[in-house]
């Protein structure tokens, strides 16, 4: 495009990223954001509160001002004050600033309703504030608050309030589209008229985002003369919010020639950061910054990939700090597994990667999120499973839980192609069936193990549902453990069951029957048929 000015990103995280409603961030957090933004994300400018608004404000902008003194950043530090000399100078004076934001009436109809005054009387209090600031030490900006309804409605009046500015030599006019109205044709011809009638004038934009229209807009106003775009991390801000820092990043550097000077990857940290502090979640799709937006979901795109990137774009992950990710569904094929053994150092056999990918299209039809840190436990239940005869396996069972009644179970086992049936109730659900399953083997003088652990396990990270692992340790004269897998705890621990009567079964075949009596197992009662360790774990 052959244009390599410079743009300056202007971010207000800490001033209108503040109005979102819910958040408020502590004069410590505000120092630590302010730290990421200028020091490890390098923007240019930040503005961080507004005058007078409360004694924590003041807090909050006398630590970011202190430390931006030491660090030399002081001139890019900048508060909002407003048309009411001396006050909002003063409190910037106080609170140790160099920059004022002064909050004008960019419209009309704001200045006719709101303030209740002429041009005249508003332009002379503009230019007494001015002139107060400076002389205080203070460098001016200026806001036309409502100017995109000023462009479309009262055009004289907002053109002759750009004049006035440029004939005062703010530093920056800058143009706020505050209630999201503008679409990018609009900001398009009003910039473009703004800035060919006043080349010499430095003007930033300011966008909201209640049409979801921030970024396009902003890249009208980069491409028609702006000189500066104000952003907000995550898109905080009133209402639907403001331009998001990390899109329009990405915008410019991928769509324009202009400079600008953030660092790309330290986004992500500065996002998950602001996410934290605020309590506002981010999107799992939000682009740049979202949980998914590099992550491949169908197989095709892994495979794809493999052969020569072919759903790569230029949003690589690793420019925002990120990394791309092949995710674990119904529609996963063996290539996004492939992708995930190989981030994990792990190669499977061909049958043992069929049956871990119907394990994971099983998980993934029940709607259930797997991820590459769950892909170890389905890999070693597939493992266990492969090693186990199965002639011994659960039909079907109904568990119930009830407010004030003990839980109960009716349970229909298939035992070497016999079934059997029995119920019992227990002080929990999985007691339960362990004392049904009990009355089915004691009726056919067959013994089970003493449980001596029962361990459930959440994959690491606490951010999958799709299941638990319930590892159950045996005591059948020898000890052994045995795993189940599901997304409901108690199902889990019942095929990690189903495992162990299985494993016991082949045991007892290496006897001299079926199922040799086993003398050192010690015969229990209802009430204490598990070991000590099952009973405080689960009760």
């Amino acid at each position: 495009m052959g244009n390599h000015r410079k743009i300056e990103i202007m971010d207000t995280t800490l001033r209108d990223g503040e109005q979102t409603s819910g958040v408020s961030f502590m004069p410590l957090e505000k120092l630590q954001i302010a730290k990421l933004l200028l020091d490890e994300l390098k923007v240019d400018r930040i503005e961080v509160a507004s005058a007078r608004v409360s004694e924590g404000e003041m807090e909050g902008v006398k630590r970011i001002t202190q430390w931006a003194s030491e660090k030399g950043y002081l001139e890019k530090v900048e508060v909002l004050g407003f048309v009411d000399t001396p006050a909002s100078v003063d409190w910037i004076v106080e609170a140790g600033g160099r920059v004022l934001n002064l909050l004008t009436k960019g419209s009309l109809n704001h200045l006719i309703h709101q303030l209740r005054k002429t041009q005249e009387q508003h332009f002379a209090d503009i230019q007494k504030c001015v002139a107060y600031a400076r002389s205080k030490g203070l460098s001016v900006n200026v806001y036309l608050e409502d100017w995109s309804n000023g462009m479309r409605n009262s055009l004289e009046y907002t053109m002759n309030l750009i004049e006035m500015l440029a004939q005062l030599r703010v530093r920056r006019i800058m143009l706020p589209d505050t209630l999201g109205l503008l679409n990018p044709r609009e900001v398009a011809h009003f910039v473009k008229l703004i800035t060919s009638e006043f080349p010499d004038t430095h003007f930033d934009f300011h966008a909201h985002n209640d049409y979801d229209l921030s970024v396009a807009n902003v890249l009208e106003a980069i491409y028609n003369g702006i000189g500066g775009i104000h952003t907000t991390v995550n898109g905080l801000g009133e209402r639907a919010g403001n331009a998001p820092l990390e899109s329009v990043i990405a915008v410019l550097k991928d769509f324009t020639d202009f400079r600008i000077g953030v660092k790309e990857n330290k986004i992500y940290r500065v996002s998950k950061l602001v996410e934290q502090f605020s309590g506002q979640h981010i999107p799992a799709n939000k682009p740049v910054v979202g949980e998914n937006v590099f992550t491949q979901t169908a197989g095709i795109h892994a495979d794809g990939d493999n052969k020569k990137n072919l759903y790569f774009n230029d949003l690589m992950p690793e420019r925002f700090g990120r990394q791309r990710k092949y995710a674990l569904g119904k529609t996963s094929g063996k290539a996004n597994i492939l992708k995930n053994l190989q981030e994990l150092g792990i190669s499977l056999e061909p049958e043992e990667l069929a049956k871990v990918t119907q394990k994971i299209i099983e998980l993934g039809d029940k709607k259930e999120r797997v991820t590459t840190e769950d892909l170890p436990y389905i890999i070693s239940d597939v493992l266990q499973n492969n090693s186990i005869t199965h002639n011994i396996y659960i039909e079907g069972y109904n568990l119930s839980h009830s407010k004030g009644l003990r839980p109960t179970v009716q349970l229909k086992m298939n035992i070497d192609g016999q079934s059997y049936e029995e119920g019992s109730s227990g002080d929990g659900q999985y007691d339960a069936f362990m004392k049904a399953l009990k009355k089915i083997y004691k009726s056919l003088d067959r013994e089970l193990p003493i449980l001596t652990n029962y361990h459930v396990t959440i994959p690491p990270g606490g951010k999958t549902d799709a299941f638990v692992e319930t590892v159950i340790t045996w005591d059948y004269g020898r000890i052994f453990k045995t795993k189940g897998l599901d997304s409901d705890q108690t199902v889990a621990a019942l095929k990690a069951t189903e495992k162990m009567l299985n494993i016991i079964e082949q045991l007892d075949k290496g006897k001299s029957g079926p199922f040799k009596a086993r003398p050192e197992i010690i015969e229990q009662d209802n009430n204490s048929f598990y070991g000590n360790e099952y009973s405080a774990v689960t009760r």
